[in-house]
């Protein structure tokens, strides 16, 4: 296979392991704060907004030593031991407690963050200037197809179902484990690219060169691995306060507010409108259907479009914004107001029109079909302004994405739906024009470069 060809075949495997952890992860995310909702057992007293908030807290904390984990034992095992923290996080709901419930959420945050970090680290080693945009779409579409199978499954699972029953909970957690567990295993057949890998050894796997040395001495070794952790803090302390890195600090923040709102807070949403019907909870899942399809669309869409864009990223990210003011609009429409905090029985309020499950179902495509727009683009442009030191830029990157979602979801606990729906209109703008900002800078570095290059 030639050099090309394997560093494509590594992001598809990457693709393909994330979309089978995060079928599982995030199909738990969407219904987890309306299972909770329904315990027979009394001594659970958990929130799921409260979870999601404690995950992606730690989640930004952590962002600042996960460079220094991939540092020492590569981006492979990294995301390897963090898929198990997640798969653990999943299967938790099976027999929960409260203990063991936000015992799972501090320790998945920190799972979260080495995995995005290593993520990013070989999105960019498996790809050029030419083709980041490509494989960024392609990751993003593998990735998103995970809203669609595991939310086809609960849309099966519960339809029709009023309540939520520990059988029916336990069945679903059980697959959903074991789901997340087979994604964490095809990290493994990721391999080292070959520019970056030992000409005798095509098959050498993406592991530390430090630690395959067998000729390094114990006190030598463990005095690099120091080194290069420290580096890796460094230069995330560094790259944090860029100019560059500040600009798309606010459309960074965007994407974990909308990640929270569509990840967590719509769905439970639509499964508190009783105007819905006896179908409104197995209406999450077709809610999570539409949200993946979006993705799905704009990430292959994007992705392939990215070599014969002549106008680079703006457009996509205006389109985006665009997108997700209409979503924004309609929801305010559609979806009563205290609908995110409304009890197991749901809310009987009206918005503004008849509510409409058609309409409903279109903003879920609206908001992942937004999403993909912003979030293409971001790794298209952190991972070629930053190629150099890719995995603290992700790491920068998911700082500061998980510690506004986790400010939304702690919101989420008690602001009304309309004022949720106005952050996100304010943040999004000026996050848009921040990034048309950073944009223009990037494309001139690129033609500065070109130029010195003649």
């Amino acid at each position: 296979m030639s050099p090309e060809g394997k560093k494509l075949l590594n992001i598809i495997i990457l693709g393909f392991g994330f979309m089978f952890m995060f079928t599982a992860f995030q199909t738990c995310g969407n219904i987890e704060q309306t299972v909770i909702k329904s315990f027979n057992s009394t001594d659970f007293h958990g929130s799921g907004y409260t979870s999601m908030a404690i995950i992606y807290g730690v989640f930004s904390a952590s962002n600042l030593i996960a460079p220094s984990v991939v540092a020492i034992i590569g981006p492979q095992l990294s995301m390897f031991f963090s898929g198990l923290l997640y798969s653990g996080y999943i299967a938790m709901f099976i027999y929960p407690y409260t203990w063991s419930f936000y015992t799972a959420s501090v320790l998945v945050g920190i799972g979260a963050a080495v995995l995005w970090t290593a993520q990013g680290n070989v999105l960019a080693i498996n790809s050029t200037d030419s083709n980041i945009g490509r494989n960024s779409g392609i990751f993003w579409a593998l990735l998103q197809f995970s809203l669609f199978f595991g939310n086809l499954y609960i849309y099966c699972a519960w339809h029709g179902h009023v309540h939520v029953t520990d059988k029916d909970r336990r069945t679903v957690f059980i697959s959903l484990t074991v789901i997340s567990l087979v994604g964490c295993f095809l990290f493994f057949l990721i391999r080292k690219p070959d520019s970056e890998s030992a000409p005798a050894d095509g098959s050498e796997s993406l592991l530390p060169s430090d630690l395959t040395e067998s000729s390094t001495s114990g006190s030598s070794l463990r005095s690099d691995l120091c080194s290069q952790a420290k580096d890796a803090f460094v230069q995330a302390c560094r790259l944090f306060v860029t100019r560059e890195m500040l600009l798309l600090s606010l459309s960074i923040g965007y994407t974990g507010l909308e990640l929270t709102f569509y990840s967590g807070v719509y769905g439970t949403c639509i499964g508190a409108m009783t105007k819905f019907g006896l179908d409104a909870k197995s209406l999450i899942g077709i809610s999570g259907i539409c949200i993946g399809l979006g993705e799905i669309l704009g990430g292959g869409v994007f992705g392939m479009l990215n070599k014969c864009n002549r106008f680079g990223r703006n457009p996509v990210v205006l389109l985006g914004l665009i997108t997700h003011f209409v979503a924004f609009y309609l929801i305010f429409l559609n979806i009563a107001s205290d609908a995110p905090l409304a009890p197991e029985a749901g809310t009987d309020l009206q918005a503004y029109i008849s509510p409409s499950v058609g309409v409903a179902l279109l903003c879920s495509f609206l908001l992942g079909l937004g999403d993909s727009c912003f979030n293409t683009q971001l790794l298209s442009i952190i991972g070629f302004m930053f190629r150099e030191n890719s995995a603290p830029a992700f790491a920068v990157f998911k700082f500061i994405q998980s510690i506004t979602a986790a400010l939304a979801f702690f919101y989420s606990n008690y602001l009304l739906l309309h004022w949720q729906l106005l952050i996100l209109v304010l943040v999004g703008f000026l996050g848009s024009m921040t990034f048309f900002v950073a944009e223009w800078l990037a494309e001139s570095g690129r033609q500065e470069s070109d130029y010195d290059s003649i």
